[in-house]
């Protein structure tokens, strides 16, 4: 069967989104929290490929002087992004912007002081071009965190008593052909060498810095965080299914089985490890 790569409805992603952004937000603070190195007090900043806004939130928090543009190109997840704000008190200072990250991102009020972008720009056909963009719409002196990178969460042991040992290695192998794949056919892509920092630079902003941020969850997990671990298997289950053999989709309906009981839903054995990079780089004065 043959899939459209480059049709990701993002809407039916909701739920998905908002579950991984709240399980990761320990992350996401912490490197909230180290861009004050580069800009302390921003008076605006873009949320750019938003999502629902749990980051969008988390960015207000973390700067309560400053307003917070959310840009998405999905409206339902913006609307979820305003509902948000608004339970977190924040309405009078979050504001929403609809946009295609392929288009660039809109109209802001203003240059922003902090524009922060995860995972969303390898969705864009033209990273580097993007990054063009993402660089005129900050001020000077203003600071672009892209999130993208990193390695592939871990959450099962390599041999899990069931099936071959080494399951997740190749799952991760089957989504970086699906990836290249995805990547290949948006519109206008571009072969690019993921070399982020020299990217950066050839935006026109001056790198500065990366950072590596560990989300370590050990067993026996959470609730929340065995509940991620279900919806990604889940997810990974039935986007990957064309690339794996029949003994993993056996054994991953076994762990996706909530009455047997060696299923993830049951095991004491699952944790969360994983690594996210950011890399910032900062416009000149």
């Amino acid at each position: 069967m043959a899939h459209d790569h480059t049709e990701i409805d993002f809407a039916d992603w909701l739920p998905m989104l908002e579950q991984e952004a709240e399980l990761f937000t320990p992350v996401y603070g912490d490197a909230a929290a180290w861009l004050r190195e580069w800009q302390p007090e921003p008076e605006l900043i873009a949320d750019v490929g938003s999502g629902p806004g749990v980051i969008s939130c988390l960015l207000a928090d973390t700067f309560p002087q400053a307003r917070v543009v959310a840009v998405d190109g999905a409206a339902p997840l913006l609307e979820a992004a305003r509902s948000r704000a608004a339970e977190h008190g924040i309405a009078d200072r979050f504001s929403t912007l609809e946009a295609e990250l392929s288009d660039g991102i809109g109209e802001l009020e203003y240059p922003a002081d902090l524009l922060w972008s995860s995972r969303a720009l390898h969705h864009v056909g033209d990273q580097r071009a993007a990054l063009t963009e993402f660089a005129r719409r900050l001020a000077p002196g203003g600071a672009l965190a892209l999130l993208e990178g990193g390695l592939p969460s871990r959450y099962l042991p390599r041999d899990i008593g069931i099936g071959r040992p080494g399951l997740q290695s190749r799952i991760d192998a089957v989504q970086e052909d699906w990836f290249s794949k995805m990547r290949a056919e948006l519109p206008g892509s571009v072969a690019e060498t993921e070399d982020w920092p020299a990217l950066l630079t050839a935006a026109g902003l001056r790198h500065t810095a990366s950072r590596t941020f560990l989300l370590d969850l050990p067993a026996p997990v959470s609730d929340e965080a065995r509940a991620w671990i279900v919806t990604t298997l889940t997810h990974r289950r039935h986007g990957l299914a064309d690339g794996l053999d029949a003994d993993d989709l056996a054994t991953l309906d076994r762990l996706l089985d909530p009455d047997d009981k060696a299923s993830v839903h049951h095991r004491p054995d699952v944790f969360i490890l994983s690594a996210l990079t950011m890399y910032v780089g900062v416009k000149p004065v």
